[in-house]
């Protein structure tokens, strides 16, 4: 153990279009939020492993001699390109995990020890590990990727495969290039671990931040965009993204004619907006931009309907909004969840009495982030 004890912090995300079809390799648009995930990892002299995780209400520990067994027969995880199917097998007869559960502690508990174990697998560790979150979660705003971003990031720099960047004189430091996609990769396999078929772009964000284009694992940071005033509603209707994102697989393999088409015109949204916002950051915003986002906004979350992944609550959100001159989409898997709001410039951010069956969560001022 090179350190004693650190934090590590990430953000959640918003994404503007490509919601599921960025799963099967089309362009996603995405921002960072001003909303994080923080961890303290601490090593101790306990014998034991203890991930504390105030926001579900999960405090457990193992013993080490227990943990260690688990590891015969490991593979090794250089490649990082597909899970351990056999750990995972014995974690989940381990922790008396189901194959079907979606439960956010008992997944949240497997990501950790999965990660724990290929991490320390040459030596494994004693260590406290507290992680808190400004996010709410099964929202669509990406709290189970900062989740498994700072997890990564942290466990990586305990064992002393990426450095630490933090000097005494700095509040914080980000690693460097090569450190960051090692994080990223790991923060992946957390995520299928979490939601079976992620498509990488919620951790990509948690690990770089900003501004992003994500399209079949290549991640482009967009640098020049304008500031975008959005509101974000939670619905606080709960789903499951690995529900959700097999629910469409499903509809894709019995209506491939129909849905193929739908998931790339959503990939045309994506980069119609990017050109817009582009048009935008050189020529300077105007009204016209601003109807062309908007009409991209309702014809994405039209698309979104025809594949299954719509609420009533979010309806219900579009509805009223519209009912007002604004228009909004669901972010993230749908079902539920979380909605986005664009507001123009000068626009009054409507009452929290115009939206009285949903909750109405922060306002994020957000350009390149």
């Amino acid at each position: 153990m090179q350190t004693l004890e650190f934090f590590v912090s990430a953000p959640g995300k918003v994404i503007l279009h490509g919601e599921h079809s960025v799963v099967h390799g089309q362009v996603a648009l995405a921002v960072s939020l001003n909303l994080r995930t923080f961890l303290q990892l601490q090593s101790t002299s306990s014998g034991e492993v203890h991930i504390n995780l105030p926001n579900i209400d999960t405090f457990l520990s193992w013993e080490i001699t227990a943990l260690q067994s688990l590891l015969a027969g490991c593979k090794e995880q250089g490649g990082l390109k597909e899970l351990d199917a056999d750990l995972l097998k014995r974690l989940r007869e381990f922790t008396r995990i189901s194959e079907d559960s979606t439960d956010t502690r008992s997944m949240a508990v497997l990501a950790f020890l999965y990660m724990y174990l290929s991490v320390f697998a040459e030596s494994l560790a004693s260590i406290t590990v507290s992680v808190w979150s400004e996010l709410p979660t099964g929202a669509g705003l990406g709290s189970s990727a900062a989740y498994n971003v700072c997890l990564s990031a942290a466990l990586l720099s305990a064992r002393g495969n990426i450095s630490n960047p933090l000097t005494p004189q700095q509040e914080s430091a980000r690693w460097s290039k090569e450190e960051m996609e090692l994080i990223n990769r790991w923060a992946f396999m957390g995520e299928k671990i979490i939601h079976g078929n992620p498509s990488g772009v919620d951790n990509a964000v948690g690990t770089w931040g900003g501004f992003l284009r994500y399209h079949a694992g290549n991640i482009s940071p967009l640098s020049w965009v304008p500031v975008l005033r959005i509101l974000l509603t939670n619905t606080k209707v709960p789903r499951s993204t690995k529900v959700l994102v097999s629910g469409v697989k499903d509809k894709i393999n019995k209506f491939p004619s129909v849905l193929k088409p739908v998931l790339e015109s959503v990939s045309a949204v994506s980069c119609v907006c990017e050109q817009t916002l582009t048009e935008m950051a050189e020529r300077g915003p105007s009204a016209e931009h601003y109807n062309i986002l908007e009409e991209l906004i309702d014809i994405n979350q039209h698309h979104l309907n025809v594949m299954g992944v719509g609420h009533s609550s979010l309806d219900t959100l579009c509805r009223v909004t519209l009912a007002r001159g604004l228009h909004s989409k669901l972010t993230g898997a749908g079902g539920g969840g979380c909605g986005i709001t664009l507001l123009r410039p000068g626009e009054k951010t409507p009452p929290v009495s115009c939206l009285t069956s949903l909750s109405v969560g922060r306002q994020s001022r957000r350009g390149a982030g």
